[in-house]
């Protein structure tokens, strides 16, 4: 291996933590909730199962039969108090009703109140995004500083590269959190 090719190596790396950490933040942002039933906002939610704790999803099926309306069969009919309970237990601010064969989730309409509390939510979320894009940076540049056999330049254009790249996902991760917000405080 070449030493100019390991340089990239890590410009290479760095870009995918990169990548990787942006695409955690927009997942995050799925599962915070606008005006409309969407079953990723389910996604976070785990239920104590059979001695451990469960992604929802893996206990039961979740549905949005309705744009206001959430439903979760779940498949062992024992689970449907906990599965009720983790929904409660969750911050997302929805009160399930369980009729003994389904738990039904009326999605309220937003008040201007939560919609300030979920975009708060959101900066939170990016802010992470955001701490992992610099710490991707932090640790290429530090590995292409301890690189050997290559030249100074080498290194400065190698580090360049990665300040690039980290810009762009700082970029990516603020267009995500304004398409949110737009979403979110859309009436």
């Amino acid at each position: 291996m070449t030493t100019g090719t390991s340089l990239q190596d890590h410009v290479r790396h760095a870009k995918q933590l990169m990548d990787k950490a942006v695409e955690a933040v927009k997942r995050e942002f799925s599962t915070v909730r606008t005006g409309r039933a969407t079953t990723a906002l389910l996604d976070l939610v785990k239920v104590e199962a059979y001695g451990s704790e469960m992604p929802l999803n893996q206990v039961g099926t979740v549905a949005a039969p309705e744009p206001k309306l959430l439903t979760v069969q779940p498949w062992d009919k024992s689970l449907l108090k906990a599965v009720e309970k983790a929904i409660l237990a969750s911050d997302l601010g929805l009160t399930p009703a369980n009729d003994g064969n389904i738990i039904r989730i009326p999605i309220p309409s937003l008040t201007e109140e939560r919609r300030k509390e979920l975009v708060k939510v959101i900066h939170k979320f990016a802010e992470e995004g955001r701490v992992a894009v610099r710490h991707a940076r932090t640790e290429a540049i530090s590995r292409i500083k301890k690189t050997e056999h290559v030249s100074e330049d080498e290194k400065k254009h190698a580090e360049k590269d990665v300040q690039k790249v980290h810009d762009d996902h700082l970029r990516l991760v603020d267009a995500a959190v304004k398409a949110k917000e737009a979403e979110i405080m859309e009436v």
